[in-house]
């Protein structure tokens, strides 16, 4: 049966398609969003924080949903949403999309070589 075999194929092809892309796709994303629960479920008063915001400060409450943060020596206090804490830490390095090699062709001169000045420093 030649038309048998044919689909037997496709289907095969089907089927390794579908855990290439389980492999390289669905599982980092879900081990990403485990790690990053597991950070917010760790959160302890006296930590140093980085929302996904960039605003930067020390917890100092913590609840099931909620954190309370002060943000500076004036004891501002800030509350967020536990979702929204990007790193614990302050967070060190941050991307300038204007940076990027391929964005560097949209530059005017001037910020060409600003971008450049910066990388050197």
């Amino acid at each position: 049966m030649p038309g048998g075999s044919g689909s037997t194929y496709t289907l095969i092809m089907i089927v390794v398609l579908i855990a290439v892309f389980y492999l390289f796709m669905i599982r980092p994303e879900n081990k990403r969003k485990k790690q990053q629960d597991e950070m917010r479920s760790s959160l302890r008063k006296g930590d140093q924080i980085t929302t996904i915001g960039g605003v930067v400060g020390r917890i100092v409450k913590v609840d099931d949903d909620t954190i309370i943060i002060e943000t500076s020596e004036d004891r501002v206090r800030m509350e967020f949403a536990k979702w929204a804490v990007s790193t614990v830490g302050v967070q060190k390095k941050i991307e300038d999309t204007n940076n990027n090699k391929k964005n560097r062709k949209n530059q005017t001169p001037e910020e060409r070589a600003e971008a450049q000045s910066l990388d050197a420093e």
